[in-house]
């Protein structure tokens, strides 16, 4: 389990780093720079681009599109679960249980097959080596 919590805090880092509720975010510092763009800011987009493509292709390979939208609809039901039963009152919040959400389901799509293989037994092989 040690390692799907290490893919759940990465998948988190990933999201918070690229948008979250404050100034401390991709999104705003490129902004702030878009006149004046330099290396550095191009750099981190493109890492964390990078990044982004890695954990969609992953949970996307790992979860199929089916798997992936299923994760979806689970958040998006207890984001409504949280609304309907009114626990949900500042937007800030609101921001933040989203962004954990997605990091829940991008970390779920990491790590899939090695739950799958855990729980059943059973491994998984996409590709042999010949």
């Amino acid at each position: 389990m040690s390692g799907v919590l290490t893919r759940l805090l990465v998948a988190f880092a990933l999201v918070c780093c690229t948008w979250n509720p404050t100034r401390f975010n991709y999104i705003a510092w490129a902004r702030v720079q878009w006149g004046n763009m330099t290396p550095v800011v191009v750099f981190v987009g493109i890492a964390l681009l990078a990044g982004w493509f890695f954990f969609l292709r992953t949970a996307s390979r790992s979860l199929g599109t089916a798997g992936v939208v299923v994760g979806l609809a689970l958040a998006g039901t207890i984001l409504w679960g949280l609304f309907y039963y009114d626990l949900l009152h500042r937007q800030t919040t609101i921001t933040w249980i989203v962004l954990a959400l997605v990091s829940a389901v991008l970390a779920l799509g990491m790590s899939w097959s090695h739950l799958r293989a855990a729980w059943s037994g059973q491994a998984t092989v996409d590709e042999v080596d010949r």
